[in-house]
């Protein structure tokens, strides 16, 4: 630990503390470099500098020399005493020079250095604590004496006349540092569940993070494979259009038309220069020239005759047969093409669609199924079905033909805007009669309903905001255990995702009352 005599070698005379960059002026004081910049610039005016310890003159500004030696020993000087001079605390008897307080006594009211200290009474009145300023708030502000006890029934720190003869007389009261342990024993116990909370959270935000990542990993993955997939519909989109335009260009036939028309039109200029020269004799006065003009032109006086009219037919029937454009072989090229392009995308996508016919052999008597199996609508009329153990008989209910135990299937439904349906999927052990037999009252089926609700097990999850249009998709995966249903407005909302293990193969179930619903292709 430095003397004091070192640590006022290291202290700098303008801020009184220990150097930052200390330089030095030629006529050997050593500063701060930011406090000597400082001074300098305010005699700047004057046209005379000073140094300000010795206040020798310099007629220029005086240069600035580092000292590389002190600022290597401020550099090398040992941290706790710059600690010490962090506090500003000083010793109450130094007078002559500051001299960093190691402890303060609060009986004295004083702060002590090192030397002080070890000269200073050890009885049990004088209490020594760290360095510090702040006596009121060890004292009692009623009897100023010191705070030695604490009162658990009122939670204050008090002193021996407060326990004695104050207003804290008979009440349970505790040493300060038995009181201390005790809530420091409390604070250790909080501390441990706050420490283990935040290693849980800290947990918690790794496996957020290794989340996100995987799904940024996956959307990149997703991203790159739905471009490609889209810019092959792109590329077949336009060979299509290339193929659809040749057929028309093809049936075009210009070349025949285009001949037909040039003949015609030789004909026609004939026929011109035919009438010309007859309305030019018939304007004539003089009958020889008229009469020897007609047997010198004689053909010219058949143009409205027999022969004329063979040239005409003879042009007609050159007109190729259905040379107009044959528009149903463009839609069939235009349809298949495309049909093509939907049958390479549905193999492209992720999941499987699916259109889920329905079973008849389930449905319930007093619904109408299709003769295409794919919608299903309330009668009021009974069917008069044969009985079977798969055929509903409490609810207006019909199941798919097919069930789904493994993959990923997409299906989409129409409802209807009156009535009550519901549309989910099923077990295929789910009841056919009773009140568990309705789609969403057991722990065999999941389904959406028009009362705006997500169903299972006759737990409801209402859904906000509600339904806004007739088409709901329904999105399973099998191996993974999730069953997601979504609204097909625009843009598509997802409503709700189920998880669950699934244990049997699933069927798409659909109830109506005064309602009807179907699956859409």
């Amino acid at each position: 630990m430095e003397s004091a005599d070192l640590r006022e070698e290291l202290t700098c005379p303008i801020c009184l503390s220990i150097y930052t960059d200390p330089v030095t002026l030629s006529c050997g004081h050593n500063f701060c470099l930011g406090c000597i910049e400082s001074v300098l610039g305010t005699q700047e005016g004057s046209g005379v500098y000073t140094c300000p310890e010795c206040r020798k003159r310099f007629s220029k500004k005086p240069k600035l020399q580092r000292n590389i030696t002190l600022c290597n020993i401020v550099r090398n000087l040992h941290p706790t005493q710059l600690k010490k001079r962090e506090t500003g605390i000083s010793c109450t008897y130094c007078i002559h020079s500051p001299v960093p307080a190691a402890k303060s006594c609060l009986h004295c009211e004083a702060s002590l250095c090192d030397a002080h200290l070890r000269v200073h009474s050890k009885s049990e009145e004088h209490v020594l604590t760290k360095p510090t300023t702040s006596w009121g708030n060890r004292k009692c502000f009623k009897h100023k004496k010191l705070l030695e006890y604490y009162c658990t029934e009122d939670a204050a720190c008090i002193c021996v006349y407060c326990f004695l003869v104050g207003e804290h007389r008979g009440h349970q009261v505790e040493l300060l540092n038995e009181a201390s342990e005790k809530k420091k024993k409390k604070m250790r116990n909080v501390l441990q569940k706050l420490t283990t909370k935040r290693e849980k959270t800290e947990k918690r935000v790794q496996s957020l993070q290794e989340h996100r990542r995987g799904v940024q990993e996956k959307a990149a993955g997703v991203t790159e494979r739905l471009t490609a997939l889209i810019r092959d519909i792109r590329k077949q989109l336009e060979d299509l259009e290339k193929r659809v335009l040749s057929d028309i260009t093809r049936q075009q036939v210009l070349l025949p038309i285009s001949d037909l028309i040039q003949q015609l039109q030789k004909e026609k200029d004939e026929l011109t220069r035919k009438i010309c020269h007859i309305e030019e004799l018939y304007n004539m006065t003089d009958p020889l020239t008229v009469l020897q003009e007609q047997e010198s032109h004689r053909d010219d006086f058949c143009g409205a005759g027999k022969g004329d009219n063979e040239v005409t037919q003879r042009g007609d029937k050159q007109v190729p047969a259905g040379v107009d454009l044959d528009e149903g072989l463009i839609s069939v090229t235009l349809y298949r093409g495309l049909a093509d392009i939907v049958t390479d995308v549905k193999k492209g996508l992720y999941v499987q669609v699916t259109e889920p016919l329905l079973d008849i052999n389930t449905a319930h008597n007093k619904v109408i199924v299709s003769g295409d199996l794919k919608t299903v609508s309330y009668t009021d009329i009974d069917q008069q079905r044969p009985k079977t153990p798969k055929r509903f008989t409490s609810y207006y209910e019909v199941l798919s033909t097919r069930s789904f135990s493994s993959g990923q299937h997409y299906w989409d439904v129409e409802t209807s805007n009156s009535g009550h349906w519901c549309i989910g999927v099923c077990y295929p052990s789910m009841m056919r009669t009773g009140r568990k037999s309705e789609i969403g009252d057991n722990d065999k089926s999941w389904c959406v309903d028009s009362g705006h609700f997500l169903l299972h097990n006759t737990i409801g999850t209402s859904l906000d905001p509600p339904l806004s249009c007739d088409r709901v998709g329904i999105l399973l995966d099998y191996e993974a255990g999730r069953l997601s249903f979504y609204e097909l407005c625009d843009p598509i909302r997802h409503l709700h995702t189920y998880t669950a293990t699934f244990t049997e193969p699933l069927h798409a179930a659909f109830y109506v009352d005064n309602a009807w619903v179907r699956v859409m292709s």
